[in-house]
């Protein structure tokens, strides 16, 4: 439970500090780029900022659904899935991104490349039966 109320504490940190230098600070995480993903609340419709590693694919931003190798999805990714227009923040802009869940064979392509630049996301598909689901950001 502690840890739960430090982790919320640090992300709220983060969004804090990342906007407040616009990127300069704050924008990466265990040697990865962090964007700001605004979701709107499937049930809420209020919106919702998470800070989320993500690697680059052509003009798309691709993050990763992990939670942290937990047996279910993180509530961003159902947010976006009833929602897929979203917002993200990456240092110096703001972008309205259409999200959309990468097919089997664009996973099969990103996975290895997340993995060589982040290998601790196998160890999070090692330890939950889902397949972990990357989310495709393309700017409008």
């Amino acid at each position: 439970m502690a840890g739960d109320s430090l982790f919320k504490l640090f992300t709220k940190l983060q969004i804090a500090v990342f906007r407040r230098t616009n990127g300069k600070r704050m924008a990466s995480l265990r040697g990865m780029p962090v964007l700001l993903l605004t979701t709107v609340g499937r049930k809420t419709r209020q919106q919702r900022t998470t800070p989320l590693m993500y690697i680059r694919d052509g003009d798309a931003y691709i993050i990763t659904a992990s939670n942290n190798g937990r047996d279910s999805h993180p509530a961003w990714f159902y947010n976006l899935q009833a929602s897929p227009q979203v917002t993200i923040e990456v240092p110096g802009k703001r972008l309205q991104v259409i999200a959309s869940v990468a097919t089997t064979v664009e996973r099969e392509r990103l996975w290895p490349k997340l993995v060589a630049q982040a290998p601790f996301f196998d160890g999070y598909q090692k330890g939950t039966a889902r397949p972990i689901p990357m989310v495709l950001l393309m700017p409008n």
